[in-house]
C-alpha cells in the first residue's frame, strides 16, 4: 500500500476539519522511531503531541496492557469499580505538588480534564467566572475552546462560546509583555469585566504548549497565587502537556514549589492540576488532582464518564510511573534538553532567523523571525519542518504566530538516535 493512495482515501472519507500534517501513514513504531507503510524510517520528535514521553510501545507498558486485557477491558468505574483506579489515584495524590491532602478523579481526554476542573472550581466556590490567558490552549470542546487564547484554527466559525470566561495577558518578553503588563491586564478584568469575588478560578499552563513553550516567570506565578489567595480564587495548573517528566520534574509546578530548582526560589502550588497526554503512554487517560476539600465539592454523580479511568489505560499509567522512576526520566529530560539547547545556541550563530530559544528540561522550543523585518516568520518555520521531514526527522510547530518549532522527542530515545536527529537539525539550520 502506498502513502499517496491512502492520502486520497483519507480525503474522500474524512472531513477537511481533521487536518493532517504528514503525507505518510504509520505502519509500526518503537521507542522514538516510526515506519510508514512504504517502509520509510522517521525519527519521531513529535511523540503524538507530547503523549509518548516513555516512547512508542515501551515493553513495560505493553506488558501491563496485555495483563489487564486478560482480566477485563471495561466495567465503567462508576458501576463496578476496580482497585487499579484507586491505587493510581493514591499514587498521583502522593506525587502531585498540592498543599495538604489530595484527591484525584480520572477521565479520558485533556479537554475533559479541564472541563471537570472548571466544574469542580465552580462547585467549590459557587462562583461563575474563569480567567484564562492569551496564547493558552486547553482543548476543543466548547468550554475549553472558550478558555483557549487563540482563534485560528481552534475557534473559527464555532461560536458562540460559554460566558463568564475572560482572558488576561501571558508574560512574553520577546513580544513585549512584561510580568507587570500581564498583572495589569488582570486588574483591568477585575475593573471592567467581572469582580474578583465572582471569579471561581484562574487556569494557566506553567509552560504554554500550543502557545509556543512560553515559560511562566516565577514572579508571575507568585503574584497569581497571592491574587488568588486574596480574593478566594482557585488556581488551576493545566499540565496536560507539561506533565510526567517533560520539564525535568514529574509536574512542571514542582519548579515553582521547591527550592534549588531550574528557575529560582518559589513557593507556589496550584489548587487543582489537570493531566493527560503522557500519563498513560499512548492510552486515552486524563485526570484532575487537587486539594481534597475542593475535589469533594461536586455531589455524588456530578463527576464521571462512561470510559473515565478505563482499566487498560489505568494499567498503562501505573507502568508509565514505574518507567519514569526506574529509568530516571526526569533527570534524563534535563540532560537531553540541556544538550539540545547547546546545539541550538551554536546554530544561532549561523541562523539569524532564530529569535529566541526557550527550555525547561526537555520542553524546548526555538522561535523564528524574519531577519529582514524582525517579524514572526511562519514560512521559515514551515521550511525547517519540510526539510527536516525530507531527512527523516518529524518536527512540530506551535506559537500564536505559527513561528515556533517545539521538540517533543520521547525521553527514552537512544543516545545515538538523539545525536543523529541533532545533526540533521544543525545541518538544516546552518543552511
Amino acid at each position: 500500500m502506498k502513502n499517496a493512495e491512502l492520502s486520497q482515501r483519507r480525503l474522500n472519507a474524512i472531513p477537511r476539519g481533521v487536518s493532517v500534517q504528514c503525507d505518510c501513514f504509520a505502519q509500526k513504531a518503537e521507542n522514538a522511531t516510526l515506519w510508514d507503510v512504504e517502509g520509510n524510517e522517521i525519527i519521531d520528535f513529535a511523540a503524538g503531541i507530547a503523549v509518548l514521553n516513555t516512547g512508542h510501545r515501551h515493553p513495560a507498558i505493553v506488558s501491563a496492557i496485555e495483563q489487564q486485557l486478560k482480566a477485563f477491558t471495561h466495567t465503567a468505574y462508576q458501576i463496578v469499580p476496580y482497585e487499579s483506579y484507586v491505587a493510581l489515584a493514591e499514587r498521583i495524590n502522593a506525587l502531585a505538588p498540592i498543599n495538604g491532602a489530595a484527591k484525584t478523579a480520572f477521565f479520558t481526554t485533556g479537554a475533559e480534564a479541564v472541563e471537570n476542573a472548571v466544574k469542580i472550581a465552580r462547585a467549590y466556590t459557587r462562583r461563575p467566572g474563569i480567567i484564562a490567558f492569551g496564547g493558552g490552549f486547553h482543548g476543543r470542546t466548547f468550554m475549553t475552546m472558550a478558555l483557549t487564547g487563540k482563534v485560528a484554527p481552534y475557534k473559527s466559525g464555532f461560536g458562540p462560546f460559554p460566558g463568564s470566561i475572560f482572558h488576561a495577558r501571558y508574560p512574553n518578553k520577546l513580544h513585549g509583555v512584561s510580568v507587570d503588563d500581564a498583572l495589569a491586564s488582570l486588574e483591568q478584568i477585575f475593573k471592567a469585566d467581572i469582580a474578583p469575588d465572582q471569579v471561581a478560578a484562574m487556569i494557566i499552563e506553567p509552560v504554554q504548549g500550543e502557545g509556543g513553550f512560553n515559560i511562566a516567570p516565577v514572579a508571575f506565578m507568585q503574584a497569581l497565587r497571592t491574587l488568588c489567595d486574596e480574593h478566594g480564587i482557585l488556581l488551576i495548573a493545566d499540565e496536560v502537556q507539561t506533565g510526567f517528566a517533560r520539564t525535568g520534574k514529574l509536574f512542571a509546578m514542582e519548579h515553582y514549589s521547591i527550592a534549588h530548582h531550574a528557575l529560582e526560589h518559589g513557593n507556589v502550588k496550584a489548587d487543582l492540576i489537570t493531566m493527560a497526554k503522557s500519563l498513560a503512554g499512548g492510552m486515552p487517560l486524563s485526570g484532575v488532582v487537587g486539594r481534597a476539600e475542593i475535589m469533594d465539592a461536586p455531589a455524588p454523580g456530578g463527576l464521571g464518564g462512561t470510559y473515565a479511568g478505563n482499566p487498560l489505560a489505568v494499567a498503562a499509567a501505573h507502568a508509565v510511573l514505574n518507567v519514569i522512576e526506574q529509568e530516571r526520566l526526569c533527570e534524563r529530560a534535563s540532560q537531553l534538553g540541556h544538550h539540545l539547547v547547546k546545539i541550538l545556541e551554536q546554530a544561532r550563530l549561523q541562523c539569524p532567523a532564530i529569535a529566541e530559544i526557550r527550555a525547561l528540561g526537555s520542553m524546548v522550543a526555538v522561535e523564528f523571525n524574519d531577519p529582514q523585518t524582525g517579524k514572526p516568520s511562519s514560512e521559515f518555520t514551515r521550511q525547517i519542518q519540510t526539510r527536516a521531514r525530507r531527512e527523516g526527522l518529524l518536527l512540530l510547530s506551535c506559537g500564536t504566530h505559527g513561528n515556533v518549532i517545539r521538540f517533543l522527542y520521547p525521553l527514552t530515545i537512544p543516545e545515538a538516535q538523539f545525536h543523529q536527529a541533532l545533526e540533521i537539525l544543525s545541518r538544516i539550520l546552518a543552511k
